[in-house]
């Protein structure tokens, strides 16, 4: 995950949407899962920020595999 930018997540809402439009025949649970990951997608930096803090802070960070070697 990158920086917040209000344009990608501009470019996912509307990707999510065409897909939905242009796919009519998605079963059910498909579609809702496309919609509701278009209801949730972050729109301020606040709230993609804690997305990624929510994802990010229980990882624990392996060493690097070049380090492995030496």
């Amino acid at each position: 995950m990158g920086p917040f930018s209000e344009e990608i997540q501009y470019k996912r809402a509307t990707s999510i949407k065409r897909l939905l439009q242009q796919n009519p025949q998605l079963d059910e649970l498909t579609r809702a899962m496309w919609e509701s990951k278009l209801k949730n997608l972050a729109l301020t930096e606040e709230r993609y920020n804690a997305r990624v803090r929510a994802i990010f802070s229980g990882m624990q960070r392996s060493p690097l595999a070049g380090d492995a070697w030496n």
